[in-house]
């Protein structure tokens, strides 16, 4: 599988299986049922796939205007660790708010949860190319 294909179903399945664990983490620390902590999964969903879109073309625009070309270690390190804190910081007043936690238990949450997620799509990766078959680009 390749192409729009590849990354529509590898989106797809991604955020699916994020939405499950997100429900499920939130409905075992909430009081309110599923249904719930099934939106909260949803909206957390929702603004990090927005936010990611968002967040690539900034780094992008920003990148373009570099005078050093490529993507070096420092780069992809400063890439990916902007984006979860900034992630981190749009989350952590919905957190709060939704699940009636201070603000320093909706950091530990959300933090908790972006580590988490560290290892979750680094083994989702793995996975999707064991089952789909690399990129022609990785090939």
């Amino acid at each position: 599988m390749q192409g729009l294909k590849r990354r529509l179903t590898y989106v797809v399945l991604y955020e699916g299986l994020a939405l499950v664990l997100l429900s499920i983490t939130f409905n075992v620390l909430s009081d309110e049922g599923l249904a719930h902590a099934g939106v909260l999964g949803a909206l957390t969903v929702l603004i990090a796939v927005s936010w990611n879109f968002i967040y690539n073309l900034l780094f992008e625009c920003w990148e373009a205007r570099q005078t050093t070309r490529g993507r070096s270690l420092t780069r992809r390190v400063s890439h990916a660790a902007g984006f979860e804190i900034s992630l981190l910081l749009l989350t952590l007043p919905l957190f709060a708010w939704w699940l009636q936690l201070s603000l320093l238990e909706a950091f530990l949450l959300d933090a908790g949860l972006t580590l988490f997620f560290v290892l979750f799509t680094f083994l989702y990766n793995w996975g999707f190319d064991r089952v789909f078959g690399l990129p022609l680009a990785a090939q």
